[in-house]
């Protein structure tokens, strides 16, 4: 037998709160996503490589040691493959 949910009035208040902050919070975020591509719009106007940009910003987010792996390791698959600079 399916246990039933006991729900009170103060549990559906609570319950929309929770909703109501999560929907204010995606709208922030899809105003903010529209405003990173914005930048990267004005920011390829100028003359920049926002494909190149993304990169850095992802290398940022990296720790010291972390990045070092990652290039070290893009550096060995190049000269797996006979790519040179």
């Amino acid at each position: 037998m399916a246990e039933e949910l006991k729900v009170n009035e103060a549990d559906g208040g609570k319950l929309a709160s929770y909703i109501e902050r999560i929907e204010r919070l995606e709208e922030e975020r899809k105003e903010l996503g529209a405003d990173v591509r914005e930048i990267f719009a004005e920011a390829k106007g100028n003359g920049f490589d926002t494909k190149v940009m993304r990169q850095i910003l992802r290398l940022r987010k990296m720790s010291p040691a972390d990045r070092a792996e990652a290039e070290f390791l893009r550096d060995s698959y190049k000269k797996l493959l006979g790519i040179t600079e």
